[in-house]
């Protein structure tokens, strides 16, 4: 990958993605989290995606990439740690594939810095329907959050442990402050981003000349000025906190959150990959072979690291009797691996399934940008899959036990059945 700075706080990264016969252009915004603006700030991309300037509804814009080949346009947001990221992406036929020799970049630069930085305004503000219909929108995805049961108590668990940490911030910001969302806080939050976010341009496959013009020439006529952004987190240790939630349900849900005694060092990321798969990140992990297939006291379970605030997290599927045996499993096996053997079968298990998983992100556009985009999201230099593939291969046993034993248990999260509630067979 090329990673050029072509303006303040903008870069452009170009990469090639020959062995495709399709090609990907994404604009990411990255500017810190606000809590008073987040509920504006996850509407956003539900607004943008309608339309923009030269399409000003979601018909024309369909129509257009209808015409391009099939191109396809998403518009999402994410949360970063402390940070919020609002990417565009659209994805369509090279260039040289085009019946007619079509100038097909351009058009999709066109498109998408479009949404980007020229949206489709009445007045100067959002139009005041698509921001009542998404308004709509949000609302029933808010509300229907308790009704995926797994995903629901994920996210309480985020909450308990996160708390009032700009990290738990939520994407999708909050119900109770729908209401207040107007075409007026909406435009206003929509111009913060612009003005104040690190902006990453990633050009997969596409004419880069013609998206270096294209985005050269909207940033001419835009006011910036790039905030700095926040640096990963740090939450230090605390003695556990167990929260019970009872509903009707038949499979309990429990997620359990770890704190890391330091902020995460970009150095040891390899080493943390190979401790979550031997732990809990594939079926030769132990909690899938010990906890779920051994002991069967779990549907799933599965462990994830996030880099960004040094915390693990645990979740799983549980019959609501075994609640408490499958907690004390779970923490068994972590205890199991930082102070007992560990086999070097298991290790080099782990480790190969990890080096497929690294030579298959190559496999698709998606997969490259994601890699690429969250190296640079790391801030600690940008590394191909190969390299990461070489420093997984260096790691070892110790490595693992060492970042392993860093591990705090602060929080467990349990969505359990009712009390007398029939338990599944």
């Amino acid at each position: 990958m090329q990673r050029e700075l072509i303006a303040p706080g903008v870069h452009l990264n170009a990469i090639p993605a020959e062995k495709f016969n399709r090609c990907r252009l994404s604009i990411h915004f990255r500017f810190p989290a606000s809590r008073e603006k987040a509920t504006d700030h996850a509407l956003l991309p539900l607004v943008l995606e309608r339309g923009y300037a030269a399409c000003p509804d979601m018909t024309a814009l369909s129509r257009k990439l209808a015409k391009l080949y099939g191109a396809a346009l998403t518009v999402e947001t994410s949360m970063q740690g402390a940070s919020r990221v609002l990417s565009i992406s659209i994805t369509g036929i090279k260039d040289r594939y085009a019946l007619e020799g079509e100038a097909l970049s351009a058009e999709y630069a066109a498109i998408a810095f479009g949404v980007a930085f020229e949206p489709y305004f009445e007045n100067g503000l959002f139009s005041r329907e698509a921001v009542r219909i998404e308004k709509a929108t949000l609302a029933r995805q808010l509300e229907s959050e308790i009704n995926d049961k797994r995903l629901y108590c994920v996210r309480q668990a985020r909450r308990k442990f996160y708390g009032d940490s700009p990290a738990g911030i939520e994407r999708d910001g909050y119900l109770a402050d729908l209401p207040a969302v107007t075409p007026e806080t909406l435009t206003a939050a929509y111009r913060g981003m612009l003005s104040a976010a690190q902006i990453d341009v990633i050009c997969l496959g596409a004419d880069e000349a013609a998206v270096r013009a294209a985005l050269l020439e909207k940033l001419a006529g835009t006011e910036r000025a790039p905030a700095e952004l926040p640096g990963n987190l740090f939450l230090p240790g605390q003695p556990a906190q167990r929260f019970e939630e009872r509903m009707d349900l038949v499979q309990a849900k429990l997620c359990m959150m770890f704190t890391w005694n330091a902020p995460a060092d970009p150095e040891d990321l390899n080493a943390f990959r190979l401790a979550m798969c031997l732990y809990g990140g594939g079926a030769t992990s132990r909690l899938f072979l010990n906890v779920r297939e051994k002991q069967s006291l779990c549907y799933y379970c599965g462990s994830r690291f996030a880099s960004a605030t040094a915390c693990m997290m645990v979740d799983s599927g549980v019959e609501p009797g075994n609640t408490e045996k499958a907690e004390q499993a779970i923490l068994k096996e972590l205890d199991d691996l930082v102070n007992g053997p560990i086999q070097p079968e298991e290790l080099e298990d782990a480790r190969r399934s990890l080096l497929s998983g690294l030579n298959g992100v190559g496999d698709s556009l998606a997969g490259l940008e994601n890699w690429y985009y969250t190296e640079i999201l790391r801030g600690a230099g940008v590394h191909t899959p190969g390299e990461a593939a070489s420093a997984l291969a260096e790691v070892t046993a110790e490595d693992v036990r060492r970042l392993l034993a860093g591990f705090t248990h602060s929080v467990s999260y349990l969505v359990t059945a009712k009390e007398g509630a029939p338990h599944a067979e």
